[in-house]
């Protein structure tokens, strides 16, 4: 499968536009969330800071995603362009995607928790985003619908199959393998076989309370999350727990 990829990577216009889509989606994050950072600490004054109105209105940067991606998806839809401005309105498309998904959390919380505990669910939102948006850049497909010559049994067992794993991956509390594996089954069946996390439904289900799975899934998933809380910290930033509180 890799040579297959590496053979044809980047071969189709639209392919090129999804990696430049991507390539500008990740920049732009990792733009805007360094100059949150830079805003957010008191010794750095040279940084310009946020945008504010003459009454003191804060604009949040999602404000100026949204309003890329409007623009830029209305141009590419009214006009279908070729060539070098297919890249420029895909460039236009990823930078308000960026933009958007580093306020995630304010989507669901409706209100301003980008350093709190509830803000980390932007980034995983980028994680999650970036992740899909790679392997349909490669070119893998869900389930492996790209073998149209497959007999049809066999192409809707593999595909049960497969959905099947992916969604015991989901409930064992690692949804992050679990939509992996709907490109690349292999995944969702290490995901599925694995031991459960503590707080998944079906660590509740199937794991007692004070059992001996119980006591080695919350071990394990310890130096997880642990693990997790670090590489946050080193690319989004700590949360404040002025935020939290």
């Amino acid at each position: 499968m890799s040579v297959e990829i590496s053979r044809h990577f980047l071969d189709e216009p639209a392919q090129r536009a999804g990696f430049v889509v991507l390539g500008a989606f990740l920049v732009s994050f990792l733009f805007i969330r360094t100059s949150a950072r830079l805003i957010r600490n008191p010794r750095i004054t040279w940084w310009p800071g946020s945008v504010e109105t003459k009454g003191g209105l804060h604009l949040h940067h999602l404000v100026w995603g949204i309003v890329l991606l409007l623009l830029s998806g209305f141009l590419n839809f009214a006009l279908e362009p070729e060539g070098v401005w297919l890249y420029v309105l895909a460039a236009l498309f990823g930078v308000g995607a960026g933009l958007t998904l580093d306020e995630f959390a304010l989507w669901v919380h409706l209100e301003d928790v980008y350093w709190s505990d509830q803000g980390r669910s932007s980034f995983d939102a980028v994680v999650v985003a970036a992740l899909l948006g790679g392997l349909i850049v490669l070119g893998l497909a869900p389930f492996e619908l790209s073998h149209q010559g497959s007999a049809v049994t066999t192409l809707v067992l593999v595909v049960a199959i497969d959905l099947a794993l992916c969604i015991l991956t989901i409930l064992k509390g690692k949804p992050l393998l679990g939509l992996t594996g709907v490109f690349i089954p292999f995944v969702s069946l290490v995901g599925s076989l694995r031991l459960a996390s503590p707080s998944s439904p079906w660590a509740r289900w199937r794991y007692a309370p004070d059992g001996e799975k119980m006591a080695h899934s919350k071990q394990r998933y310890e130096r997880i999350y642990g693990r997790r809380r670090r590489i946050r910290d080193a690319i989004a930033g700590a949360p404040s727990e002025a935020a939290n509180s």
